[in-house]
This record gives C-alpha cells, structure tokens and sequence, in this order.
C-alpha cells in the first residue's frame, strides 16, 4: 500500500498540509485578519463577505463553512478575528473548532481597542501558534486515510473526453486502496443524475440525489430565471459543450466506478471512507471552500478552458485534456492529459500519472496553485441580506 505524510492531529485525524489558519468572523474584520497573515509568514487568511446581516439558513451556513476550515485536518492551529458586534458568535465558533483538540486563540477588535491594536496583538499571538505548530512532526500514514474532491470548471469538450474519465481511473484507484472521494456541483449532475443514483448503495442514497436536483430546479423555477447561458456557461458553449446534459455526463466520470455510499449537505463533514456525492453549487470556489470545509484533503481540478483558483488550505491540482490550454497556461496546469486525446497514451495510465501527482502532493510537494499562491475562498449565499 502507498504511505504518504502527514501531521496526526489530537482527534485521530490526518492532515497533509500544517496551516495556521486566521478566521475572520466578519466582513467588518477582514482587513485585521490580512494584515495578521501578510505579517506572519506560513500562515493563511480567509475573508470573506459574511459574517452579519445574516439570519436562519445563511447564519447557519457560514458558521459551518468558517467551523469547518478550521476543523480540516490541513490546519494545525486557528487564529480567530471578530468585530465584537456581528451575528456570528466567536465564542462559539472557537468551541466548535477546539473540538478537534486543536488550539484556538480569539482577539476582538472593538474590546483590544481598534484596528491598529488589534493587528499588532494578533500578530503577536500568530507567531506563538506558528511557533507551535512547527513542532508538529510529519508522519508516515497509509493513502487509506486521503479524503480527495474531484471537481471540474471551465470544461470543454476534452474535459468529457479525456480529463474526467482519467480523473475517474484516479478515483478508482484511490477507493481500492480504502481512500475517500467526494464529488459535488449538484448543477452539473443534472440530466446525468438517474446515472449516478443507480450507482447508490440503496434507495435512500439514490432518493437523497433526486432530492437535491429536484430542490435546485424549484428555487430555479420560483426566481422564474433560465439556466441556460450560465450553465453551460459561455466559455462551456465556446468550448463545444452544447447542453447542460451533454456537460454533465463528462463532469460525472470523475468519481469512477464505486458505490454511491451516501449524499452529504453542503459542507457537511465526511463520515467515513468511500465515495460520497455533496450537495453543492457548481461555483468553483464556492464548491471547493465547501469540500475543504467538509474535511478533504486535496482537490483534483479538470479544466479544458483552463482555471488558475485554489484554496487557503488545501492543494488543488490542476488537470486538462486540453494541449492548447496546457501550453497557454502552463504556469497553472499541473497535468497535461491530451496524450490521450491523439491515441499516445491510455485513460488508464493518465489516470496513473494523476494519482502520482496526487501521492507527491501528499507526501508535502506543493501544486501549481500552492506555489503561485492561488488563495481563493467564498461562501455561497442562500437569502436575502437584512
């Protein structure tokens, strides 16, 4: 079996990447929060747009997604930034996170006195966890225990062709070895979602995946808006993908062959191993802030238009079916799998060359997006703001 490394947190869990994490709980905190990170090398900062003016499903939502970074295995210690006066409760975000056995500090910005006050106690306080966390010892634990997203965006036709499919062999591979995969994009499962709910272990599983597309084509009907034009987006239709369907059996190779073993909410934390569907948008970064705040490791990206995004804590790796797109944007693609496209190279061994790049990855070599510093984070939102 592959061992790769990775920094065995308090709770039993496995993380590949050891990330002092810096929350803001609050729009209103972001600027306190980058100039902590920007001054405290290693670490990471995740502002955001939320945080207030925030009730019921998106209150709820938000706490999740900010709780849940902080929880990934990837993070070894969390700094968190409030105002003093938002919806979201530090307090209690702390104590959800320090769960996992973690150290969570907290600083407030009205009660330290402002921002300048505030930057410079974090700061303080940002070079003791880093400190700390730097004595974490790597170590070696079997591939069994990777959690990997795969997700698509910017797709063409290559990526139905050639990326996912390979991406699917990778898949496989990993749920052989008693690894972890979760796909999301419920919008781009749809017209493809009877295929992937008779790869359910049951009814409930596959009654759980109707029940998402069906909710999503309602709240579509209610705003009384067409799909259509943004999904497939326009660079899709330039692309040469014509149909919402026609993008969905491409975008649903990427799990494989596994049983469909259950259908997670947005965000929701990853119960076991095996091969798990996440109810979320097909946004980019909004799918991949959700994945990692459901505790994956590492996501594995196809692209055939090309897209540069990352994530604060976890690597995504970049993969296209597409040559042209693979030279053009060289510095961001991490995989180049159009060899398959000319007949020079199988599925099966493009599959092969993923998962070694998924091993190095977890072994400690940093992707593409790590190194050009590729930090991008969102929270989708539900309502209305008050």
């Amino acid at each position: 079996m592959n061992m790769i490394k990775g920094y065995r947190r308090a709770n039993g869990k496995m993380g590949i990447r050891n990330h002092l994490l810096i929350i803001p709980t609050v729009v209103c905190a972001n600027h306190v929060a980058n100039r902590i990170q920007q001054s405290v090398p290693d670490s990471v900062a995740i502002p955001h747009q939320h945080g207030c003016s925030q009730i019921g499903e998106d209150k709820e939502r938000t706490f999740n997604i900010l709780a849940g970074t902080g929880k990934n295995p990837n993070v070894g210690a969390v700094l968190l930034v409030s105002l003093g006066c938002e919806v979201i409760n530090a307090r209690e975000l702390q104590e959800e996170i320090r769960k996992t056995g973690k150290q969570v500090e907290w600083i407030d910005i009205q009660d330290t006195g402002g921002t300048v006050k505030a930057i410079q106690q974090g700061i303080e306080i940002a070079k003791q966890l880093s400190a700390e966390i730097q004595k974490i010892p790597q170590v070696d634990v079997p591939l069994s225990e990777l959690i990997l997203g795969v997700k698509c965006g910017g797709s063409d036709a290559t990526s139905g062709l050639c990326s996912n499919p390979a991406l699917g062999k990778t898949s496989d591979a990993l749920l052989s070895q008693g690894g972890t995969i979760v796909m999301g994009e419920t919008t781009e499962i749809i017209g493809a979602e009877h295929i992937v709910a008779q790869s359910a272990i049951n009814e409930e599983v596959a009654n759980k995946l109707y029940a998402c597309v069906d909710q999503f084509e309602k709240e579509v009907e209610r705003i009384g808006a067409d799909m259509r034009g943004g999904n497939p987006s326009p660079g899709n239709i330039e692309g040469g993908l014509s149909t919402i369907e026609e993008k969905s059996l491409g975008c649903i190779s990427k799990a494989g062959s596994a049983p469909l073993k259950d259908v997670l909410s947005f965000a929701e934390e990853i119960p076991g191993n095996g091969y798990y569907f996440m109810d979320s948008p097909g946004n980019d970064i909004e799918c991949v802030s959700g994945m990692a705040a459901a505790g994956v490791h590492m996501v594995c990206f196809t692209t055939g238009r090309g897209t540069p995004t990352g994530n604060p804590i976890i690597p995504v790796i970049k993969i296209t079916g597409n040559e042209h797109t693979a030279v053009k944007m060289n510095d961001n693609i991490d995989i180049d799998t159009s060899a398959v496209m000319k007949g020079k190279e199988t599925i099966e061994e493009a599959g092969d060359r993923i998962l070694e790049t998924v091993i190095k990855a977890a072994q400690g070599e940093l992707v593409k997006a790590e190194i050009l510093g590729h930090q991008e984070f969102s929270i989708s939102r539900i309502s209305i703001s008050l």
